[in-house]
């Protein structure tokens, strides 16, 4: 990949740069089913690589942090999970309520991933996916009856607890954590617009939007660079 002047900037002094990836539609490729999920052997060595240069290389995902561990498998990473709620103060609080709506949900069970502080109801092995997403707006609704918040992503309703907690603020506690004001994100869908705003008024913030038929068109407009795919961003990953 031809690098342009920002990449270039950024690797220009990576000891005091951080490098914040999501997983799914960004390291790993969507597939059918959530536990299928894996990252090329390609990709989890640059990381190991990346890692050794910049002062941070973190994976920030909507699953748990164990489960993107587990994805990425590169332990010199540092993995925030749950769309920032695992460093959230107000977020443990609602785990009881979560596991209790969850045990109303009537959902294909190996379409549900509990998340223990959030919950993800997944159709894209549906037949029927329209009437799945009116089905899940049914579901979304009853949540926020009992006080839970809902929001859609890609081919997904994710329930969550009402608390001010997103990418975007774990990514703004890493890098004040560690006095960072240069940084580079990438992500493909609708939650990763708020590590997009975490990364405004610095130094150097790059916003990276990996497309698709399913992204938002919001991502790729806010975007710095659009790449393709995961294929693209091993390539972006490799310039720097």
């Amino acid at each position: 990949m031809e690098q342009n002047r920002l990449l270039i900037d950024l690797a220009s002094d990576p000891a005091h740069a951080a490098l914040l990836l999501d997983v799914d539609g960004t390291l790993a490729p969507i597939v059918p089913r959530p536990d299928d999920a894996h990252m090329p052997d390609e990709t989890r060595s640059l990381l190991r690589e990346l890692a050794a240069r910049y002062a941070l290389v973190a994976c920030v995902s909507g699953r748990s942090s164990a489960e993107a561990r587990r994805i990425v498998g590169v332990e010199e990473l540092l993995y925030v999970g749950t769309h920032g709620l695992e460093l959230a103060p107000g977020a443990a609080v609602w785990r009881d309520q979560i596991e209790r709506f969850a045990a109303t949900v009537d959902w294909p069970p190996e379409w549900i991933e509990n998340k223990s502080l959030s919950l993800s109801l997944h159709y894209r092995q549906s037949p029927e996916p329209e009437k799945s997403h009116l089905a899940l707006e049914r579901i979304a609704e009853a949540a926020e009856e009992v006080g839970l918040y809902s929001r859609f992503g890609r081919m997904l309703l994710e329930i969550l607890p009402p608390v001010d907690a997103d990418k975007g603020t774990a990514i703004r506690s890493l890098l004040d954590e560690r006095g960072l004001t240069r940084a580079l994100y990438a992500g493909d869908d609708t939650t990763d617009l708020d590590a997009f705003r975490a990364l405004e008024g610095l130094e150097l913030g790059i916003c990276v939007a990996l497309t698709s038929s399913e992204a938002p068109a919001a991502l790729v407009e806010a975007a710095d660079i659009v790449l393709a795919g995961p294929n693209e961003l091993v390539e972006l990953l490799r310039a720097i």
